[in-house]
Formats: C-alpha cells, structure tokens, sequence
C-alpha cells in the first residue's frame, strides 16, 4: 500500500473527502487540546476550525510520510500562539481601560448556589490564569505530556524539539506551577 493509499496520502493530493475523514478523526482530540492551551472551549472552537482551514489551505505541502496529526498540532500550536499575542494586546487595553476591576468582571455573573462550586471554580480559575503565564516554551510541553499523555520523544517530534530538551521544559513548567500555585500568607 502506497502513501496515496492513505487518507493521508490522498489528502495531500487534495482529496477533500480524505481530508474531511481525517478532520473528523481528529477534530475531537486537537479541541481538547487547543481547549486546554487556550482555556476557553468557545475560542477553542474557533482556533480548531482555523486549524483546519489553514492545514487545508496548505494540504499541498503535506507530507504524507509524517504524522497528521503532529503537523496539525503544529498548525494549532501556531494559531494558539497567535491568540495568545492578540489577548495579551486586548488584557493591556482593557487594563488600561480599567475594565479588569473585580466589578466590572462579575458583571452580569449569577449569584453562585453553592460553596463548593465556588470554591472549585476559584481553584480551576487559579490553574488557568497559571497555566497561561506560563511562558509558551514551556505550556505546549506540559500540556501535550500530562493532557494528552504523549511521550517526550513524541512531543519533541510536534515541537522540533529533542527529547531531553522536552524532558527539561516539563520539569521547569511544573515547578513554575508549583511555586504560582502555593498558598501566599
């Protein structure tokens, strides 16, 4: 079986019926994982079809002998990477605008039932705002070994990273959660 046998293959000859075979097996698996990077599932959602319009786009230069899935991640990782700069510039205005004010944030917010929710809430809140200042070098690392449970050799494979390379960005990443996420008295 050649590489034109494949989906694979005969996406990257611009089969639209093999692309979209290969879209629906992996659009669940690439929204967790843009949902994680970016932690917001409704940008999340829209990144992943920006991932895929741009991996179409540029289905030509495809090579079948690789992965999909880590060229598309590549592609995601790219417009994640993109977003981020683009709310970076939006916090500074809005902060600026003084529109990060605890007020204006619950704004509209329903009135929590019960503690517990909040309180979780607060502690998942606390791991995404950790997560995301977490230099990108680092949170593309951690969250494809501990969310998607990829080795460090295929993690440095979707990165252009050696594994020991990998390996150290994971270490540092947790340690840089750890010390955001410890208590401060």
């Amino acid at each position: 079986m050649g590489a034109g046998d494949t989906d694979e293959g005969q996406a990257a000859l611009g089969d639209r019926a093999a692309f979209s075979r290969l879209m629906t097996a992996t659009k669940g698996e690439l929204h967790r994982f843009v949902s994680r990077y970016v932690g917001d599932p409704d940008e999340a959602l829209d990144l992943t079809q920006e991932t895929y319009a741009a991996a179409w786009l540029s289905i030509r230069r495809y090579d079948p002998d690789r992965p999909f899935g880590a060229w598309l991640r590549t592609i995601a990782l790219n417009k994640c990477r993109d977003w981020s700069r683009r709310r970076r510039v939006r916090r500074m205005v809005r902060g600026v605008m003084g529109l990060d004010a605890p007020e204006a944030m619950t704004v509209g917010d329903p009135t929590p039932g019960a503690e517990d929710r909040v309180d979780d809430r607060r502690r998942v809140e606390r791991l995404n705002r950790a997560l995301n200042e977490l230099p990108d070098g680092q949170r593309a690392p951690l969250l494809l070994a501990v969310l998607e449970s990829r080795s460090h050799a295929e993690i440095g494979q979707i990165l252009g990273l050696s594994s020991k390379a990998v390996e150290l960005r994971i270490a540092r990443a947790r340690k840089a959660l750890l010390d955001r996420l410890r208590p401060t008295e």
